[in-house]
């Protein structure tokens, strides 16, 4: 199953054109919203399919950085769980905790996040450039979050890239 994400995640790229979510969101015809009425501690975001249009909420009170993650999250939903959305009609995919692997649909949307966000080559080649640098710091250089590079380190591991990755897989970082 990784691997097929990790070819829907080029695809999708390749079809896009880009590693931009808020990009690939209109160009997979998506509607996106963002709600004011949720804490910065309360809901990220959902998805859901109303007939046939395909909707994403993101909550407004979060930073830029973090709206950017939860719209690439919510790709991956949208993406890899569409038949699941269609068969419940009215049922959303609410994101609480972002970068959960406890559930195998926030699993596959992480996973989907880490693959979109961050390339391979990239990533070996920031990597290799900064080999003073530990985990946190190739992450700050990124400007993405820990457990978003974690989830990336893993997929190149199981895939057969030879990468450690320091730290397990973090559920509940950007989370209550």
């Amino acid at each position: 199953m990784d691997d097929y994400i990790f070819r829907e995640t080029e695809r999708i790229c390749a079809k896009c054109g880009t590693r931009n979510p808020f990009v690939a969101l209109e160009k997979i015809g998506a509607v996106v919203r963002y709600a004011q009425n949720f804490g910065v501690n309360g809901l990220k975001g959902f998805c859901t399919i109303q007939h046939r249009t395909k909707y994403v909420v993101i909550n407004g009170k979060l930073s830029a950085p973090e709206q950017k993650i939860v719209a690439g999250h919510e790709v991956g939903h949208l993406i890899l769980h569409e038949a699941t959305i269609l068969e419940s009609p009215g049922q959303t995919l609410k994101d609480f905790n972002l970068y959960s692997d406890s559930g195998r649909t926030e699993y596959q949307a992480n996973l989907f996040l880490a693959n979109f966000m961050l390339e391979d080559d990239a990533l070996l080649e920031c990597i290799q450039d900064n080999e003073h640098l530990d985990y946190f710091g190739i992450s700050a250089m990124l400007y993405v979050p820990p457990p978003l590079l974690g989830f990336k380190l893993f997929s190149m591991a199981r895939r057969g890239y030879d990468v450690r990755i320091p730290v397990g897989l973090d559920s509940k970082f950007l989370g209550k």
